[in-house]
């Protein structure tokens, strides 16, 4: 039955879009609205990357979620950032501490259905960090802003992975 799956993951989404637009939430819902964030939870390898690009997320504890993300160019790791989804300020933010920058914050902007656009306007670049879950189970990343008055983005398409480590030989 695929009514199940679809029925429990609306029922996960739900408080975060009450949530999102009511200003005046409790320690509770807002608990409740990081909980509905479990569909991001898991192992995603980046599928226009080499092995061992991929981004993780914990499952929701605590009123917040766990990141870390690795990209791999020739075997060498190249970028690598540590992630966290939280309440800030009694609102939904996404914090990046990208490797050898300085900490930045992103509000929730927007939640709709599985689907998250964060935005810091005064950010240098991105201003917007987005995450949808797409129909083929795949994951959407995309970070958008301004470079000098131009508009750029970068896409990040992922699929759902093992976090299991390679067994010994």
């Amino acid at each position: 039955m695929k009514l199940l799956p679809l029925l429990r993951g609306c029922l996960l989404v739900l408080p975060l879009l009450s949530w999102a637009g009511d200003a005046k939430q409790t320690p509770a819902d807002t608990t409740s609205a990081v909980d509905g964030l479990a569909w991001l939870s898991g192992c995603w390898q980046h599928s226009q990357r080499e092995p061992g690009s991929v981004e993780i997320w914990s499952q929701p504890a605590g009123g917040m979620l766990l990141g870390v993300s690795r990209i791999v160019v020739k075997g060498q790791t190249r970028e690598f950032e540590y992630l966290r989804i939280h309440v800030a300020d009694g609102q939904l933010a996404y914090t990046a501490k990208p490797s050898g920058q300085a900490e930045a914050t992103f509000k929730l902007l927007r939640a709709e259905g599985r689907s998250l656009v964060f935005e810091n306007l005064a950010h240098d670049f991105p201003q917007r960090i987005l995450y949808r879950l797409q129909p083929d189970g795949s994951l959407l990343a995309r970070i958008e802003g301004q470079i000098k008055g131009q508009a750029k983005s970068r896409d990040f398409p992922m699929v759902r992975t093992s976090c299991e480590a390679p067994s010994a030989p």
